[in-house]
């Protein structure tokens, strides 16, 4: 099983049809992130067989330049926007690695962390203009995937929408972590600094044989 085998068979699926027409419609006639040739960035970096950790996001950045395919995670030389900040000051907090000058995390993603959005695209300055179009139903069925094929994977879910997404997972054989969401509503009511979701990952993970992430 690969990400390549995965997608050419949701491409035959009959929703999968009506997302492609829809998604791109609105590239044509809209300014639409990411850019087109890393919708599948998440999978590009992080192949099928080296996945052990699932971030789960909601849609990609809607500002210019920020999104590139992977979930939180921005562009070099772009602000951290305050949901990254706050992870990584968790990060920091947690394991002690420094907070970056960069809020690009391929590194994570070369490490095997799927960094994925249930939704892949959106349009320009209109969070969530792209719901409910298709791409969760695709998502779903990535994780449902990686849930049935794999074993002691580790899922980090932040937040009610993620934890909705979650539903599919096997909680007998992999680690589900919730929290609430690392963005500042929810961090600033004490749902998400201190979950130490990154140390507890690297101990399930080392105790299951794989290699932590440096985080």
């Amino acid at each position: 099983m690969t990400w390549k085998d995965f997608i050419e068979s949701e491409n035959q699926q009959p929703y999968f049809k009506s997302l492609k027409e829809f998604v791109e419609y609105e590239y044509q006639t809209q300014t639409v992130f990411p850019p087109r040739e890393l919708i599948y960035n998440a999978f590009r970096w992080c192949k099928f067989e080296d996945t052990k950790v699932i971030i789960l996001g909601q849609d990609p950045y809607h500002g210019y330049g920020q999104a590139h395919g992977l979930s939180f995670s921005v562009n070099d030389g772009i602000a951290f926007p305050p949901s990254l900040r706050n992870i990584l000051q968790e990060v920091h907090q947690d394991v002690g690695s420094p907070i970056p000058n960069s809020g690009n995390l391929t590194r994570w993603a070369k490490q095997g962390v799927l960094l994925l959005n249930d939704v892949l695209t959106v349009r320009q300055a209109s969070p969530g203009s792209h719901q409910k179009r298709g791409w969760e139903d695709f998502t779903e069925n990535a994780i449902r995937q990686l849930s049935s094929e794999k074993e002691n994977l580790v899922f980090l879910l932040w937040g009610r929408h993620a934890q909705q997404k979650g539903k599919v997972i096997d909680s007998n054989k992999h680690l589900v972590l919730t929290s609430g969401h690392p963005s500042p509503m929810s961090a600033n009511r004490g749902l998400w600094f201190g979950n130490r979701h990154f140390s507890q990952t690297n101990t399930y993970l080392m105790a299951n044989g794989k290699t932590s992430v440096i985080w």
